[in-house]
């Protein structure tokens, strides 16, 4: 007896089939330009600071918010959010990752440094301004990664001098170093907050430069409009500094509250909305600066070859030969 796929005209059910259908779905999905512009995006050094951790820190406040006041009107047990104690957490780790995944951040920052002296900038001010960011960052790199480790009793909080391997003392100790988790974090912060504000002189020397070559642009055409490439690229270079003032002045008030023993921000409410502010611009600029070139516009089609015209010795042979032809009928042209 014929088989039920057999009479229905269908493929029969194989393993191979299964195979294809079950673990070969992803063959039906099409690509998502969006989605390798993400992977793009997110395996750079600035894609990994990601937004999220701002985010929580304004949600979980709000969701404590909204718990006491549903609990004092009367349609809620308890004043206690559970959704804000999870969101709270959840800030908490994404800022630990984030600890973490810095403790290779002094890679780059010698890179630049070596970069910085081989292709110096165009003005000495800025080289200047540069310098000067890098080793503050030379400073607050390892001052967060000692104080992150001392907070989660990976290190000791004393630690051998160096001195002690050059001479001993009497009794045979070794000096000790006292380390202090929150000192070391005030300082590494305070070093951050001198790359901040020698940003803000880099962003008035990046400036005077844009003014003068979108000057010197109209210039070289003798005081006429830029064409469109010229006002794209201005316009993008101008889009790109305006991004980074943002992100400075979010990150600003941070730095001088995270600088400070008794910091200068009393709500942390406020502290999430500036770090989202800082983030969010920062996304978007590393999200442009990770898509790909637009595709070069197609050539335009190619005109049809022109007919060649016949030269007049050709025009007369053709002439005799079809006169010969008629003749030979009896007719005449």
């Amino acid at each position: 007896m014929a088989s039920s796929s057999a009479r229905s005209g269908g493929k029969p059910v194989t393993v191979a089939r299964l195979n294809d259908a079950v673990l070969g779905c992803f063959g039906r999905v099409p690509p998502s330009e969006t989605v390798d512009h993400l992977v793009r995006y997110l395996g750079t050094w600035s894609g990994s600071e990601c937004v999220i951790q701002f985010a929580v820190k304004l949600i979980a406040p709000f969701l404590a918010l909204r718990a006491r006041l549903q609990h004092k009107a009367g349609l809620r047990a308890s004043p206690e959010s559970a959704g804000a104690a999870a969101y709270a957490k959840i800030g908490s780790i994404l800022g630990d990752s984030r600890t973490v995944w810095r403790f290779w951040g002094l890679l780059p920052i010698f890179q630049w440094l070596i970069s910085l002296e081989r292709s110096p900038p165009a003005t000495r001010a800025l080289l200047t301004i540069e310098r000067l960011q890098g080793w503050s960052m030379l400073a607050y790199y390892p001052l967060e990664h000692l104080s992150y480790l001392l907070s989660h009793n990976i290190i000791p909080s004393a630690l051998p001098s160096p001195l002690s391997l050059f001479s001993s003392s009497p009794s045979g100790k070794k000096k000790l170093i006292k380390l202090d988790a929150g000192k070391l974090s005030l300082w590494s912060t305070r070093f951050w907050a001198v790359y901040v504000f020698l940003h803000f002189a880099h962003l008035w020397e990046d400036r005077k430069l844009l003014i003068q070559r979108g000057r010197a642009l109209k210039k070289a055409r003798g005081g006429s409009g830029l064409t469109v490439e010229e006002r794209r690229d201005m316009g993008g270079r101008w889009d790109a500094f305006w991004s980074e003032v943002v992100v400075n002045l979010g990150y600003l008030p941070l730095t001088i509250h995270w600088s400070l023993e008794k910091g200068l921000i009393k709500n942390d409410v406020w502290v999430g909305l500036f770090g989202l502010v800082a983030a969010v611009t920062s996304f978007r600029s590393g999200w442009k600066a990770t898509a790909l070139p637009p595709p070069p516009p197609a050539p335009p089609a190619a005109a049809p070859a022109p007919a060649l015209a016949a030269s007049p010795a050709a025009t007369e042979e053709k002439k005799e030969e079809v006169e010969e032809k008629v003749g030979a009928t009896g007719y005449e042209l």
